[in-house]
C-alpha cells in the first residue's frame, strides 16, 4: 500500500511512524527541508520538499499510484485542496485535517463536493473522549470495547499495595479479568504469568466491567464517585469549544476561562448555556473568586501542556474530583502517571488511532494507542478467511510482544487461555506493542490476498 502525507508537523510525523510499523509505503511531502531532513534521521519514509498543492509536483510523484493522501498541514482550506486536486489526478482515497467548527457544520457538502474520503478533526475527537470520561463514574483511563461489553482500565499500584512483588501467576482475584499490559517507567510490557509487579506500575486490565468493579474495590479504589456535573474549562479554544457545545446538549453546567476578549465573545455568540469568563485562568485569586472547589472537574485545555498539567494539579489540590489535562508533547506521556493528574490526552494520539482505523478497513473496529503510541489495543471483528480462525490459541504462535485480551463470542465475555477457539464474526481484542503490529497485521491476514485488500470496506 502507498501512502503519501502532506505536511510533516506533529500530526503528519506520527502517522508517519505508525505507518512504518505497517506494510505501509509512506511519502511525506513539506516545504521544510529542514523539517524533512530531522524526520529522515529516525523514520524509513520518502521525504520530498514539494508544496502539497503543486499539480505538476503530484504528477511527477505518480499519485495516480497511491491508494491514500493523507493532508496534514495547519490550514484547513490548504487540506481542502490538496485532497480535491489529489482525487481528480486519481489517488484513490484521501483524508483531510479539517479544524474550523464553521467548516464542520457543513462537513457532508465539503466531503461530497470536495472528493474527501474522510475528515479528522484532532480538536473535536479530543473533545468527544473527554465528554466520555466526564460520563464514567471513576477517575482513570478506561476504555470500551465490543459496544460496551468488554471494558479496559488502568490502576496505578503504590508501593503500600499487596500485589507488588507478586507474580502475575500468584495473584488471586483475577477471575474474568486479564493484565494485559503494564506500563513501567515510560516503557509498556506485554506480561506472562511469570511477570513480577513493582511499586509505581500502571497496569492494564481487561474484563467486564463488573470484575473490573470488584478489582477496583480489591485495589481501594473508589469505583463509584459522582458523575461531573460542573465543569470548568481553561482555554476557549476549538477543544474547549467544541466540549462546551456537547456538554451543552447533555445539560452539564460548563465555564470556560479565556484569555482574549475577542474569543470570549465569539464563545459567547456560539454558545447558550455556557458560562464565559474573560481572564487568565492560571491566576489563583481568579479561581478563587469563580470557586474553582465547588466544580466536580477540571479540564485544561490551552495551547500549552505546562499550563494544563500545573491548573490541573491546582484544581486537585483544591479539592476538584476530577482532572484531565490535553498535551502535545510526546515526553510527557511518561511522567503523567506520577502526576495527580487522572487523565491526560493528546490529540494526535487519538488522531492517528482514527486514521489507522480508516486504513485497516471494515474488519478493524476501533484502534486505541497507548504510552503515547508505544502499544496499541484492536478491536477486530474475525472472517472466515482469517488464519486465526478455527485455531486454539496456543497453536496461533503469537509472539510475546502480543496478547489477545478478549474474545465476545456470541455476546459472551471470554477471557482467553491457551485452548480457547476464535471463530468467524468473534471480536476479539488484541493488545501489542507497536513494534509488533507488523506481525499480528500478517496473522490475520485473509488467506486470498491482503489484509488491505479489503482496505476501503464499510468505510
Amino acid at each position: 500500500m502507498k501512502v503519501m502525507i502532506v505536511g510533516a508537523g506533529k500530526l503528519g510525523y506520527r502517522l508517519a511512524e505508525a505507518m512504518n510499523n505497517e506494510d505501509i509505503d509512506v511519502t511525506l511531502v513539506d516545504i521544510n527541508f529542514k523539517t524533512l531532513e530531522r524526520i529522515n534521521d529516525h523514520l524509513d519514509v520518502l521525504t520530498v520538499t514539494a508544496n502539497g498543492i503543486e499539480i505538476t509536483k503530484l504528477k511527477e510523484l505518480n499519485i495516480n499510484t497511491y491508494d491514500l493522501l493523507v493532508a496534514s498541514t495547519n490550514s484547513d482550506e490548504t487540506n481542502t485542496l490538496i485532497c480535491t486536486l489529489a482525487k481528480k489526478l486519481n489517488c484513490k482515497k484521501t483524508i483531510a485535517r479539517i479544524r474550523d467548527p464553521e467548516f464542520i457544520e457543513q462537513l457532508d457538502f465539503v466531503k461530497v463536493e470536495m472528493g474527501i474520503d474522510h475528515i479528522i478533526n484532532p480538536d473535536l475527537t479530543t473533545a468527544i473522549e473527554i465528554e466520555r470520561y466526564l460520563s464514567k463514574t471513576y477517575n482513570f483511563y478506561s476504555g470500551d470495547f465490543a459496544k460496551g461489553k468488554v471494558s479496559m482500565v488502568d490502576f496505578h499500584l503504590s508501593s503500600t499495595h499487596n500485589y507488588v512483588g507478586k507474580k502475575l501467576k500468584e495473584i488471586d482475584g483475577l477471575e474474568g479479568l486479564l493484565i494485559t499490559a503494564i506500563s513501567r517507567e515510560g516503557d509498556l510490557i506485554i506480561p506472562d504469568g511469570s511477570t513480577e509487579l513493582v511499586a509505581e506500575d500502571v497496569i492494564h486490565v481487561i474484563g467486564k466491567s463488573k470484575n473490573i468493579n470488584k478489582l477496583g474495590e480489591r485495589l481501594g479504589i473508589s469505583m463509584n464517585k459522582k458523575e461531573s456535573k460542573k465543569v470548568i474549562i481553561l482555554g476557549g479554544g476549538n477543544i474547549g469549544y467544541y466540549l462546551a457545545k456537547r456538554l451543552e446538549k447533555t445539560g452539564i453546567n460548563a465555564t470556560i476561562i479565556e484569555k482574549s476578549k475577542e474569543r470570549c465573545q465569539y464563545l459567547a455568540e456560539k454558545l447558550s448555556h455556557t458560562l464565559i469568563i474573560h481572564g487568565d485562568g492560571t491566576d489563583i485569586d481568579l479561581l478563587e473568586e469563580e470557586d474553582l472547589s465547588s466544580y466536580d472537574t477540571f479540564v485544561g485545555a490551552t495551547g500549552f501542556d505546562e499550563q494544563n498539567l500545573l491548573m490541573a494539579l491546582v484544581a486537585k489540590q483544591l479539592g476538584v474530583g476530577k482532572t484531565i489535562a490535553k498535551i502535545s508533547r510526546p515526553n510527557y506521556v511518561h511522567i503523567v502517571d506520577k502526576l495527580d493528574v487522572d487523565i491526560a490526552l493528546n490529540p494526535v494520539n487519538i488522531t492517528v488511532s482514527n486514521v489507522l482505523k480508516f486504513i485497516r478497513g471494515g474488519k478493524v473496529v476501533s484502534v486505541s494507542l497507548l504510552l503515547g503510541g508505544e502499544g496499541e489495543v484492536t478491536e477486530i471483528i474475525a472472517s472466515k478467511d482469517m488464519s486465526i480462525v478455527g485455531k486454539p490459541l496456543y497453536q496461533l504462535g503469537l509472539p510475546k510482544g502480543i496478547i489477545i485480551g478478549a474474545i465476545v463470542h456470541k455476546g459472551e465475555v471470554i477471557i482467553p487461555n491457551g485452548n480457547s477457539i476464535i471463530h468467524e464474526k468473534d471480536r476479539i481484542i488484541v493488545f501489542s506493542l507497536t513494534s509488533h503490529m507488523l506481525a499480528f497485521n500478517k496473522m490475520i491476514r485473509p488467506n486470498k490476498g491482503g489484509i488491505l485488500n479489503g482496505l476501503w470496506i464499510g468505510n
